[in-house]
């Protein structure tokens, strides 16, 4: 009797671990966490988006489109202004943060490319697919390579998660739009001071 207590008690406290442990992955908020959710998001559109190639609805394809081009926008923006400057700093040779900024200069051409564009337009499917594919790779090589040099640089990835947390609020909430507003009035009333 006293062994059957002991192995239920033995299971219900393994229950409750891996309850603990699971909820814990849940509402992890380190920035490697929170990168890879963005990852898996745009590479969930982008398979959505493969499926409809050829006969899909323009707006669906014009809306998927729209919703990987901000969503790429943002994680790019957290990653280039928090993340990759306290990578780079920590470690000694930066050639994956260089090559990461390279990836996300050719991204950001395609995604100007295709807010210029629509469904139907010619190279359309073609470009959001390649856009696909660069993403694809940076995101190997994100998660293979670089996260697992963050770790060993030993960064403060919960402090960074937040701090990429409330950025992605901002920038979500339009903040984005007015900041790039502002700066440009600002460039141009800098100009206009030196004519």
């Amino acid at each position: 009797m006293q062994r059957t207590s002991q192995r239920t008690g033995q299971k219900n406290s393994q229950r409750t671990s891996q309850r603990t442990s699971r909820s814990r992955k849940a509402t992890n908020d380190d920035v490697i966490f929170l990168l890879t959710e963005d990852h898996k998001r745009v590479q969930k559109i982008f398979k959505e988006f493969e499926k409809l190639k050829g006969k899909g609805n323009d707006n669906t394809k014009a809306e998927l489109v729209r919703t990987a081009c901000q969503e790429l926008t943002i994680h790019a923006k957290v990653e280039e202004e928090i993340f990759y400057p306290a990578l780079r700093e920590a470690l000694k040779d930066p050639a994956l943060i260089d090559e990461a900024a390279v990836e996300h200069a050719s991204a950001k051409q395609l995604i100007s490319e295709l807010e210029g564009m629509h469904p139907g337009d010619e190279l359309y499917d073609a470009k959001f697919t390649v856009l696909g594919e660069y993403i694809n790779h940076h995101i190997k090589e994100e998660q293979k390579e670089i996260f697992p040099q963050a770790k060993k640089a030993k960064l403060d990835l919960a402090g960074l998660g937040e701090e990429i947390r409330h950025r992605k609020e901002d920038l979500q909430g339009g903040k984005m739009d007015q900041e790039d507003s502002s700066d440009e009035s600002s460039d141009r009333m800098a100009n206009e001071d030196e004519v």
